[in-house]
């Protein structure tokens, strides 16, 4: 059984990554859970239980940075690693500096993903 306290939760649109990337987590060792939408993320009762979000930046409604944002709005410190098919430094950069922990370019490798979730952990 995977270590609940490391609760892991993807928000994608994307069927596919909600699919493959809680096995990659899973293989990691945590324990992951995936959402289709940001709004679906926020009316869950895993919000006090997830220790990491990996969010797509780019979704229907509500995009990755306004969940973030609304996160900081409800005074909940989730580490946050940005996840997006659109490779562009400035928005990377700008994440980063309104407190992602990463932000991947899609394809993006295991082990760049390992790092930048240990680092999540590490920060929260």
């Amino acid at each position: 059984m995977k270590d609940p306290s490391k609760l892991i939760a993807v928000v994608d649109d994307d069927e596919s990554v909600r699919e493959a990337l809680p096995d990659l987590l899973r293989e990691f060792g945590f324990a992951a859970i995936s959402f289709d939408a940001a709004e679906a993320f926020l009316s869950s009762d895993m919000l006090d239980r997830v220790r990491c979000l990996i969010l797509d930046i780019a979704m229907p409604g509500m995009t990755g940075p306004e969940l973030q944002q609304e996160l900081v709005n409800r005074g909940l410190r989730i580490p946050v690693i940005f996840i997006t098919a659109h490779a562009d430094a400035n928005v990377r950069a700008g994440l980063l500096q309104k407190g992602a922990v990463e932000c991947l370019f899609k394809p993006f490798g295991d082990q760049d993903l390992r790092a930048a979730l240990d680092r999540a952990l590490a920060t929260s």
